[in-house]
């Protein structure tokens, strides 16, 4: 077999990628003893055919794989810590350990330790053993699936670790590279997650934090070591920024109301839209104005697509209109005690909305 499966659910390590001829593998799983091929395009029994490993991929998995044993093997040696469970992320690899917290002086003589076998270029042995070799009994092990047949494989690291394995790994320790341990999480049922990057993965997150720091160098116009304090400074002058404007709405919205009070010849219905309004410049509008004899439509965000929508005035009117004023912009709303409120998804039907108002109130005139 090539390519490597994904087994059962103890086994972390994902499936390998690739090619069949010229098609590509999506997917490899484990039925019995049997590797199971999922393809695009049927392939011909008995063909033969050039299989091509995304060795990439495949040796990315076995750094992470291997990193694992030696920091899980580690960490019990060391502190006690055993490892219960692990996942192997796209970004980054995570183990479970059967402890309620970890110190950052722990992590640090783990990492300083980890990296010292790394670089006593220790190797690691696949050994192979039928499943009553006693053997078996005396390596660290979750045990084997229901449905295991064929040998069972110890990865063995020399003087530090036996473990029973599926997965694939490096030869020698040497070929993890270097292994980060970025810190600790709190897991499940008071255990601890120690998260890690080993090999090719510590060099593409210095070059990804590399970039990062040219760019916030470049936006910032100061050093590395002065971004943290560049960007609380941004973030209290938008804070600033975003009280001042908030103002500025809530007076524009008592002087909008006044301005439409104090027009003689003002209609029965008030209509207004504002981009950068909120919920809040809505109602102190309405508050201003009253609600008595005065229908009011307001509308807050984008004056096409999504936004908020409130219809005001006496109680019965709203309670007839707002279900269709609602259903006009494709939105959704409630209200009680004379208004109603809602999100719309279609704010370019603002104008048939007022022609319902300006029609319902104009026949409501009529019939007084």
């Amino acid at each position: 077999m090539v390519f490597q499966c994904q087994r059962d659910s103890w086994a972390r390590q994902p499936d390998d990628r690739g090619l069949i001829d010229d098609i590509p593998v999506l997917r490899v799983t484990r039925q019995g003893p049997a590797a199971l091929h999922f393809v695009q395009t049927p392939l011909e029994p008995g063909s033969a055919v050039l299989l091509t490993l995304d060795w990439e991929r495949r040796f990315d998995h076995m750094q992470q794989h291997s990193g694992q044993h030696l920091i899980t093997a580690l960490a019990d040696l060391m502190f006690g810590f055993k490892t219960t469970s692990w996942e192997l992320g796209h970004q980054r690899t995570v183990i479970e350990l059967d402890t309620p917290s970890v110190t950052a002086e722990q992590v640090e003589a783990l990492e300083k330790n980890v990296n010292e076998k790394i670089r006593a270029r220790i190797p690691v042995v696949v050994r192979e053993h039928s499943e009553d070799d006693p053997e078996i009994e005396t390596v660290r092990s979750r045990g084997l699936p229901d449905n295991h047949t064929g040998p069972v494989r110890i990865i063995s690291i020399e003087g530090i670790d036996d473990n029973m394995c599926c997965g694939t790994h490096v030869s020698n320790l040497s070929d993890l590279q270097v292994i980060k341990l970025l810190g600790t999480e709190k897991g499940k049922k008071n255990k601890t997650n120690l998260v890690f990057l080993a090999g090719n993965r510590v060099l593409k997150s210095v070059e990804r934090s590399h970039s990062i720091e040219k760019a916030l160098t470049s936006l910032l116009k100061n050093g590395a070591e002065e971004h943290v304090e560049a960007v609380k400074r941004l973030q209290n002058s938008v804070k600033l920024l975003q009280k001042n404007n908030l103002n500025l709405l809530r007076d524009l919205a008592v002087l909008t109301a006044q301005n439409f009070k104090s027009n003689p010849g003002r209609g029965r219905v008030f209509v207004l839209h504002r981009k950068d309004g909120d919920s809040e410049f809505m109602n102190i509008i309405a508050n201003e104005i009253g609600t008595e004899d005065t229908l009011l439509f307001l509308t807050v965000g984008d004056e096409k697509t999504a936004g908020l929508f409130l219809l005001a005035g006496p109680s019965e009117v709203v309670e007839k209109l707002g279900p269709r004023v609602a259903e006009l912009l494709e939105g959704k709303g409630a209200g009680k005690r004379g208004r109603f409120q809602g999100k719309a998804t279609r704010m370019s039907r603002r104008a048939e909305v007022q022609a319902l108002l300006q029609d319902f109130i104009g026949h409501q005139t009529l019939e007084e």
